[in-house]
């Protein structure tokens, strides 16, 4: 039996108006899942306010209602409690429901602009192959054990971080690797989590559609290292000039990790092909399959904070050159008898493209044409359109520009604000069709042999949103298709 007092440990009470000694059968923030004995929590949302759904919460049979503002009237037998903030109540109390279950796991979380997916992911497939039963919560999937469910955002509610985390404590889970978003930290959904480590990659352009400025930006990414426990370690890229900054407050033990400056963990690229990268690691040389800079970042973020957990030096080198690459990210295949190297990589920021690009022009001999592919999503930061233009200009042989996920914004208008960017000299190389799937087979056309082919922006999707639909669309197999079909 799980009583409303309880679960309301640790939460900041304003004012209660009824019994708190209810017994209460599940947590809802949304009125309409609201069954007979559950408690509403009233969120103020982006789009919108729980509060105005409290009568329709009770008419579905709400027994208890947390809230902000309390309503002008109140029904008997319906317990209401007043909190500063329903986000942070939403949280602790999901924490509580559950038993506390990230204290009965080493939760390590990973958070920055670019590499979240790919350290998370990698860190549960390193540790998995050690021999520890591991969980994973990131954009792609979440895992418990080999058990895998899809996902929806990259950081999910509350309740549900909270349902996957008590039923890897109650499988056995150890270890649970979690992708830790700004919209996740600034939406308190890891309010009442004990993390074991947090690690963070860099900071570059990206959701400022949601933070007002780059400043709050950075600051909502600060607070998850301001939170960290004493006993915890907070794990950063020096590199990236944020990285210091992340630092300021935490209690944390802080560690630092670099390719070009003074740090704990340093790497250095000795190799770096289409088969792979050469590193030495703190003095150890590794061959891994992953490819390019912006992966020696991540392998070096994930040495670091396996190093950390305790993993042995000789058995943590041996597992990070059997690692295998995350899907969507920097996935590669070669057509068998032109040799056309197609890969897809979810590069969505201008960092993330420019890394991309740098990365497959420092590795080809420049007689290959690089054709880039590559769109901007609708309703989310338009800022970054004109700069993902210039980079991909820049830096291509060759590119068309066409639609990522539109969602409800006209999807020409997108191309129009990504062309805004391409410098003068660059825009005979760019090509606009509208239709993604065209754009891929447009590129396959005019792919010759040895050419190299980037399609960027969606990367793992396997869907398209155009206005607020979503379609089968997967462009890993849409270009793997395209260049079979071509070749007979």
């Amino acid at each position: 039996m799980i009583v409303l007092k309880d679960i309301l440990y640790k939460v900041p009470l304003e004012k209660t108006i009824g019994n708190t000694n209810v017994s209460v059968r599940e947590l809802q923030f949304d009125s309409r899942k609201v069954g007979l004995d559950d408690v509403f929590i009233a969120i103020r949302g982006t789009v919108s306010d729980g509060h105005e759904y409290i009568i329709k919460a009770c008419e579905n049979g709400a027994i208890a209602i947390i809230c902000e503002e309390l309503p002008e009237q109140t029904i008997n037998g319906i317990t209401y409690v007043q909190v500063a903030d329903s986000q942070k109540a939403l949280a602790l109390m999901a924490s509580n429901y559950y038993d506390t279950p990230s204290e009965a796991i080493k939760l390590i979380g990973t958070t920055g602009t670019n590499g979240k997916t790919t350290i998370s992911t990698l860190l549960y497939q390193l540790f998995t192959r050690a021999g520890y039963e591991c969980g994973l919560l990131s954009t792609v999937n979440v895992k418990i054990g080999k058990k895998e469910y899809p996902t929806t955002h990259t950081t999910p509610d509350s309740i549900t971080i909270n349902r996957y985390l008590r039923e890897m404590a109650d499988a056995g889970v150890e270890y649970c690797f979690m992708e830790v978003s700004s919209h996740g930290i600034h939406q308190k959904r890891t309010e009442g989590l004990r993390f074991r480590g947090g690690i963070f990659t860099n900071l570059s352009h990206d959701h400022l559609d949601y933070h007002k400025d780059f400043k709050e930006y950075r600051d909502v990414k600060k607070r998850f290292f301001d939170q960290l426990p004493k006993d915890a370690f907070a794990l950063v890229n020096v590199d990236d000039k944020n990285g210091s900054y992340m630092l300021q407050n935490t209690s944390a033990k802080k560690v630092t990790y670099a390719l070009k400056s003074f740090a704990d963990y340093k790497a250095q690229i000795l190799e770096n092909q289409f088969n792979g990268l050469l590193l030495k690691l703190n003095g150890q040389e590794v061959w891994s399959k992953l490819i390019g800079s912006f992966n020696a970042y991540n392998l070096l973020a994930i040495y670091g904070a396996a190093d950390l957990l305790g993993l042995e030096t000789m058995e943590l080198l041996q597992h990070i050159s059997a690692l295998e690459s995350v899907a969507g990210r920097f996935q590669y295949s070669v057509s068998e008898e032109e040799k056309i190297t197609a890969i897809v990589d979810y590069a969505h920021t201008p960092d993330a493209l420019k890394n991309v690009l740098e990365t497959i022009n420092s590795i080809r001999t420049k007689n290959e044409k690089l054709i880039t592919v590559v769109g901007c999503g609708g309703d989310r930061d338009a800022t970054k359109r004109p700069k993902m233009g210039n980079i991909a200009a820049t830096l291509s042989t060759k590119v068309i520009f066409t639609s990522d996920n539109p969602r409800t914004e006209d999807p020409d208008a997108i191309i129009e604000d990504i062309e805004k960017g391409v410098p003068a000299e660059h825009y005979k190389k760019t090509l606009s069709i509208t239709d993604r799937k065209q754009a891929i087979k447009t590129a396959c056309q005019m792919a010759q042999p040895n050419d190299i082919i980037l399609i960027a922006g969606k990367g793992h999707e396997t869907y398209q949103e155009v206005n607020g639909k979503r379609s089968d669309f997967d462009d890993f197999k849409i270009v793997t298709e395209t260049l079979t079909q071509l070749k007979k």
